[in-house]
């Protein structure tokens, strides 16, 4: 079975470079546009969900207060 090529044996030279080079554009991609969109829209949607609960249950505290 020496006829067979490893995984590493079968790329050409720069193929493994424009990969690595693809892989870190899309980690930026990912950590400078799509995460921040995500945190800001966890936040904003727990905000709403205590809003709407203060909303409709009344605000946090001792009844008469």
């Amino acid at each position: 079975m020496s006829d067979t090529l490893d995984k590493n044996d079968a790329r050409p030279d720069g193929a493994h470079r424009i990969g690595r080079r693809a892989e870190l554009i899309v980690f930026a991609v990912i950590a400078a546009f799509i995460w921040p969109v995500v945190a800001v829209g966890v936040v904003g949607g727990y905000g709403f969900l205590v809003w709407m609960s203060q909303l409709i249950l009344g605000p946090p505290g001792p009844p008469g207060a």
